[in-house]
This record gives C-alpha cells, sequence and structure tokens, in this order.
C-alpha cells in the first residue's frame, strides 16, 4: 500500500486570474500557499481535508470528467450566497435519494462542483 501524506487537485485553467477569483473570492476558499510569479503563479487553496492547486495554464478547459466534490454545513444557504456572488448554478440544493442534499455548480472553465450537505440524520454522520 502507497503511504499517502497529503493529496491535492491540480487544474490548469484556460484563464488562470479568472480562476482564481472565482475559487478565492466567490467561493471564498482560503488560500494554503501560493508560488511563482506572473500570471500563471500557483495558488492551492485549503478543501477540507484535502487541497485545490491552481496553476498554470491550459489551452483546453479541464475533462467534463474532472468533478470536484465541497462538504458545507448549510446547501440553502450556500446556494444564496454564492447566487449573490454570481456563481453559476447548475442546479439549485436537491435532497437526493441516497439521503445527501446536493447543489451542482462549475467554475469559469466549465468544471462541475457539487455542494454538499450531510444532513444530521444520514449515515455519513454516524456509524451503525
Amino acid at each position: 500500500m502507497v503511504h499517502v501524506l497529503g493529496s491535492r487537485i491540480l487544474l490548469h485553467p484556460t484563464d488562470p486570474d479568472r480562476s482564481r477569483a472565482f475559487y478565492g473570492q466567490a467561493l471564498g476558499l482560503a488560500v494554503y500557499r501560493e508560488f511563482g510569479t506572473g500570471p500563471e503563479r500557483g495558488t492551492v487553496y485549503f478543501l477540507g481535508g484535502g487541497f485545490l492547486e491552481v496553476s498554470g495554464r491550459s489551452e483546453e478547459p479541464p475533462s467534463p470528467a474532472v468533478r470536484i466534490w465541497l462538504q458545507v454545513d448549510d446547501a440553502e444557504a450556500a446556494h444564496e450566497e454564492l447566487r449573490a456572488k454570481g456563481v453559476t448554478v447548475l442546479r439549485p440544493p436537491e435532497r437526493e435519494p441516497w439521503g445527501l442534499v446536493e447543489m451542482w455548480i462549475e467554475d469559469p472553465d466549465g468544471v462541475r462542483i457539487a455542494v454538499v450537505e450531510v444532513p444530521d440524520d444520514h449515515p455519513l454522520r454516524y456509524r451503525p
């Protein structure tokens, strides 16, 4: 087994400044560290138990297979806050058949982001 000490998602956006504004200002993710200089410099954001690194530049947006999952305390409050900041909401919060409350948004390159609330009565909150 590989002993993993840390992890992060790496995104190479088509417009790094626009993506940093989205993740840092619209989503309000806290900065873990920054590195390099210029428009393609790297910014690493905290993602709960992991990190999101926005660095470099790509001519093409990330694959539609790339998704990000963010857990929040209150999906409805997150929905209102993100809408007010102009974030593209693909689907407002809904309770899914599997019990989670999920909302879908997208970043400036179209990366789909699940914003998820784990209700108090959901099995993820306790061990049987």
